[in-house]
């Protein structure tokens, strides 16, 4: 084209739009209008709109819905418009035109803007199919009649936002999956290792490292079925109820031929909500989901904590563990490593629960039919996700994986643990164990030495309740041996 734009039309009037551009006057005016953090929006809400108006154009065509238009004296058949958009719409599913998604996260209440760039993107590339030019006087397909048909942007979006999370589930759920084995992998190997416990950051009961670090893995279990859970909830769609959860506009059969055709769509099991004023209305789910990633990012956080704190040192920490060294840890101190991963983990984790405080504040704010807020959700539950698939993968595969063991280390804070005197407490009573310990601590005295002392227990029988390896496995201390 000569110009560097051209000029399309909407229910406002004129707009120059850039002349290689598939969107068109809407979209114009949202970049304009929204200006605000230069962002584009996620592939995930491009993709599940996309996906929606697919099934759309297939749905209508199947009903009948599709009319003949004549522009410019040609006739095009109904099903040959349908057959365009759904065209149109698959390139877009299949990541063609990326570049031409351009509404900012931060815009109009509801994703109405965002809905009418897919519209027009999808109606532009649906009229190059049937032979128009983005310029031509009079185009046979409509981002609204046709694209937008039985649609609104108030069933679209929140629809899109179950779609969206649930394109990657798949991926955020192998991620967890395998940050859960890891750690189980790194229980096995290190059952062996007998080490001291430690409540409120002192000194406690012997434990494993083994069984610390399957204590990990199963709280990582946990939160994937918190996740899993939470995203079933997602496959509930409330698509059909156009603008209020009436269903004006869409045919009677619209509502759950399109939960039929999405779930082809997608492979994925996808049911009605049951209530299509309910899908508009609540943010419910989308919250639950959101919060079930902040549960995981909870569990993250203190998994990070304690790596480093039993890594820590190495010569005046714990040094219980080392994490793999990936990177030099100090711009100043030679030989200095960091535990680099586990503080990434740490920021991500700090990021997901700041974006799941937006999502609980966005859900909690709709009024009446509708919650305007959607867009902000969106963006964020989609910026969780990525977020979350990427470190948590980087954390196992460059950290977890590679952690090792300082057996010496652990069994030399054990020998000092005047603690271990707890495993005494059925013989010599509570209140001669704290004498006992405190001694100990005092005179740096070994347990055995003050017990045998005192003329508490006789050094055999000492020997036979201290089996550090089989304190930790619960019980009462002697019991089997003197039976």
């Amino acid at each position: 084209m000569a110009d560097s734009y051209r000029i399309e039309k909407d229910s406002l009037g004129e707009m120059q739009v850039p002349a290689d551009a598939l969107y068109g006057a809407q979209t114009q005016r949202a970049v304009l209008n929204f200006p605000v953090s230069g962002m584009r929006p996620y592939p995930a809400f491009v993709w599940s709109m996309a996906t929606i108006k697919r099934a759309a154009a297939d749905v209508n065509q199947a009903l009948g819905l599709f009319k003949d238009v004549t522009v410019a004296g040609q006739t095009i058949s109904g099903s040959q418009l349908a057959t365009a958009v759904a065209q149109a719409a698959q390139e877009v599913i299949d990541g063609k035109h990326s570049d031409q998604f351009v509404v900012d996260p931060f815009q109009a209440g509801a994703g109405t803007s965002h809905n009418m760039n897919v519209n027009e993107v999808i109606a532009s590339r649906a009229n190059q199919i049937l032979g128009f030019a983005l310029d031509a006087a009079q185009k046979p397909v409509s981002p609204n009649d046709h694209v937008n048909m039985a649609q609104s942007t108030n069933d679209t979006i929140p629809t899109a936002i179950r779609l969206g999370c649930l394109w990657r589930i798949d991926e955020l759920l192998a991620a967890v999956d395998a940050l859960g084995a890891a750690l189980a992998a790194k229980s096995v190997e290190f059952d062996d290792v007998v080490k001291s416990g430690r409540t409120h950051l002192q000194d406690a009961v012997p434990v494993r490292l083994g069984q610390e670090f399957a204590a990990y893995a199963r709280a990582i279990a946990n939160d994937r079925e918190r996740i899993a859970v939470a995203a079933d909830r997602l496959r509930r769609l409330g698509i059909g109820g156009t603008a209020t959860g009436s269903g004006l506009n869409a045919h009677p059969e619209y509502h759950p031929r399109m939960v039929t055709r999405l779930s082809q769509l997608l492979g994925q099991e996808l049911r009605s909500s049951g209530d299509l004023f309910e899908s508009m209305q609540s943010m419910a789910d989308a919250a639950d989901f959101s919060a079930s990633l902040r549960t995981l990012c909870i569990t993250l956080t203190r998994i990070a904590n304690d790596l480093r704190l039993l890594s820590s040192g190495p010569a005046t920490g714990l040094d219980e563990i080392r994490l793999p060294a990936v990177q030099p840890g100090s711009s100043i101190m030679p030989g200095k490593v960091n535990p680099v991963l586990a503080e990434m983990l740490n920021m991500t984790c700090f990021h997901v629960q700041g974006c799941d405080l937006t999502v609980a504040l966005a859900a909690q704010a709709g009024q009446l039919e509708l919650n305007v807020m959607m867009p902000i959700i969106a963006h964020n539950l989609f910026e969780m996700m990525h977020v979350l698939i990427g470190a948590v993968r980087a954390f196992t595969e460059k950290c977890v994986v590679g952690i090792t063991a300082n057996h010496e280390k652990a069994y030399g804070w054990l020998a000092k643990n005047a603690i271990l005197v707890t495993a005494l407490n059925a013989e010599i009573g509570y209140l001669n164990g704290a004498a006992v310990a405190k001694e100990a601590m005092a005179t740096g005295k070994t347990i055995k030495e003050v017990v045998v002392e005192k003329g508490l227990l006789p050094a055999e029988r000492v020997d036979e309740l201290l089996d550090v390896r089989a304190m930790t496995e619960g019980g009462i201390m002697g019991i089997a041996a003197a039976g």
